[in-house]
């Protein structure tokens, strides 16, 4: 919490290693059997299940239960806000710890504060990529074989 490093508890080096080595049986065996494909149909929604009439109604609540649903959201908005505001409190805290910290180091030393404030590129590893997805470029013939077109095409 307030910058303190933690103890590492020693480990034995022949424990780490069969857990390794139980990890790489276990991938070779996932290796060997082939990924199971999901069809495509799976993820497409029918027709008949999008119409707008069906749409389903509303159940009739008494008023006693209504009034305790309403009672129990207000109770559910409470505690979300209690837990969130403790969230913050705990954030803050940390936040003036560690401003307070660099600002003891910077009376100690300059030269360690101003290595303690530098970011870390190692911290947060940042990839980037140009887009993924580009159009396609007309005329543009394929160089190795052709290209056969089965996907399937619905039609209402």
């Amino acid at each position: 919490m307030r910058a303190e490093p933690k103890k590492k508890k020693k480990a034995d080096p022949k424990r780490e290693q069969a857990v390794k080595d139980r990890l790489k049986k276990r991938l070779k065996k996932l290796e060997k059997i082939p990924p199971e494909l999901i069809p495509i149909e799976d993820f497409l929604i029918p027709t008949k299940f999008m119409n707008e009439t069906r749409v389903r109604a509303d159940s009739n609540l008494s008023f006693e239960e209504s009034e305790r649903r309403a009672l129990l959201m207000k109770e559910w908005s409470r505690y979300k806000k209690q837990q969130h505001d403790a969230e913050m409190k705990m954030i803050n805290s940390v936040l003036e710890a560690q401003q307070e910290a660099l600002k003891e180091l910077r009376l100690e030393s300059e030269k360690l504060y101003q290595e303690a404030i530098k970011r870390d590129q190692d911290l947060i590893p940042l990839e980037k990529e140009g887009p993924s997805h580009t159009p396609p470029i007309t005329g543009y013939q394929a160089p190795e074989g052709k290209y056969n077109d089965i996907t399937k095409v619905y039609t209402q």
